[in-house]
C-alpha cells in the first residue's frame, strides 16, 4: 500500500492483492484490515520496481471496444471491408492474461507476429465484489480500483482473423497495467483525462465522460447473467487517436516509448524491446504478408 512517499509491504501469509481483495470485498475493509497488520516493512517509492498491479488471474482480461465514440468513428473505412453499425450496447472481448507486464516493463515487439503495432489508452477497473446481473444502480460499489492500461493492438493480427479482436490483442508481454490501483474515493472518475505520448507527441487525449457507455453500464451489461469475480480486471475502452486511424498511419516500432496518463492515476511509461516471439512457427510471418 502506497502511503506519501513510502510502500508498506503486505505479509507474505496475506497472499497477494487478489486474496486481499477476496478476503475484504471493498476498499474501506481492505485499507481497515492493512492498518490492524501492525508495524509493516517499509521501502521508499523512489526507486522501488512495480510489478502489475493483478497479477493473478482466474480468467482472461474483460474489454470494451468503441467506448468513445469519436474512436468508432475515426476508424469509418479504415477497417478494410469489416465495417459495423454503430453499437447500440457495449462492445465486449477478452484478451489474454499473458499480456500483462508491470508499468514500466518492456513491451516484448516482434515485426514478424505483426507489422502494425498500435497503442490505446484506457481506464482500467478492478472487482472487489463478486456479482451477477448487477444493476447500474449499484454497479460502482461493486468496484474496488481503477488502474491505467495500455491495450497495445496488432492491426494486422485483427484483420487476418476475421475482424474479431482477442488474436490481434492477445500478444504475450504487450500489455502494461498499473501503476497501482487507486480507490474510487481518490480520484474524480469523469474528469480523469487519459493521454498517451509517444515519443513525446500527444497521441491521445480525451476525458473519461465522453464515454460512450459510462462505467456502471458497462458493468451492468457485462454482468447480465455472468458472475464478475472479485479481482476481475475490465478494460473500458480507448479514445481517437489511435494510430491506425491516423492519416498517415502511424505505428510503433522497435525502441519507441509510449507513456499513457491519467489524472490521479500516474503513468505508464514502456519501450518497445525485440523478443523472439515468433520462435519455430510455420504460420507466415505478418511482416512479409
Amino acid at each position: 500500500m502506497v502511503e506519501g512517499t513510502e510502500v508498506l509491504l503486505l505479509p507474505r501469509e496475506v497472499g497477494d492483492l487478489v486474496d486481499l481483495i477476496a478476503a475484504s470485498g471493498t476498499q474501506a475493509r481492505a485499507i481497515a484490515e492493512v492498518r490492524a497488520m501492525g508495524d509493516l516493512q517499509r521501502v521508499p517509492l523512489e526507486g522501488a520496481s512495480l510489478r502489475a498491479p493483478i497479477r493473478r488471474f482466474r480468467r482472461d482480461v474483460l474489454c470494451t471496444g468503441w467506448n468513445y465514440w469519436d474512436h468508432f468513428e475515426e476508424g469509418r473505412g479504415k477497417r478494410e471491408g469489416q465495417e459495423v453499425d454503430k453499437p447500440k450496447a457495449p462492445t465486449f472481448f477478452t484478451k489474454s492474461p499473458d499480456t500483462v507486464i508491470g508499468p514500466n516493463d518492456d513491451i516484448a515487439f516482434d515485426k514478424r507476429i505483426s507489422s502494425k503495432w498500435d497503442y490505446e489508452a484506457e481506464l482500467a477497473l478492478v472487482i472487489g465484489k463478486p456479482g451477477r446481473s448487477i444493476p447500474a444502480s449499484r454497479a460502482l460499489d461493486h468496484v474496488f480500483g481503477y488502474c491505467l492500461a495500455n491495450d497495445v493492438s496488432q492491426r494486422d493480427l485483427q484483420r487476418r482473423h476475421g475482424g474479431q479482436w482477442l488474436k490481434g490483442k492477445s500478444i504475450d508481454g504487450t500489455m502494461p497495467i498499473g501503476p497501482w490501483l487507486v480507490t474510487p474515493d481518490e480520484l474524480d472518475i469523469p474528469n480523469i483525462r487519459l493521454e498517451s505520448v509517444l515519443n513525446g507527441k500527444v497521441m491521445q487525449s480525451a476525458l473519461v465522460k465522453q464515454m460512450a457507455f459510462p462505467i456502471a453500464e458497462l458493468i451492468a451489461e457485462l454482468s447480465f447473467g455472468m458472475t464478475l469475480h472479485p479481482g476481475d480486471v475490465i478494460l473500458t475502452g480507448t479514445p481517437a487517436g489511435v494510430g491506425n486511424a491516423r492519416e498517415p498511419q502511424v505505428f510503433m516500432q522497435e525502441g519507441d516509448e509510449i507513456v499513457v496518463r491519467g489524472s490521479g492515476l500516474g503513468e505508464l511509461r514502456n519501450r518497445l524491446v525485440a523478443h523472439d516471439l515468433y520462435g519455430v512457427s510455420d504460420v507466415p510471418a505478418m511482416d512479409a504478408a
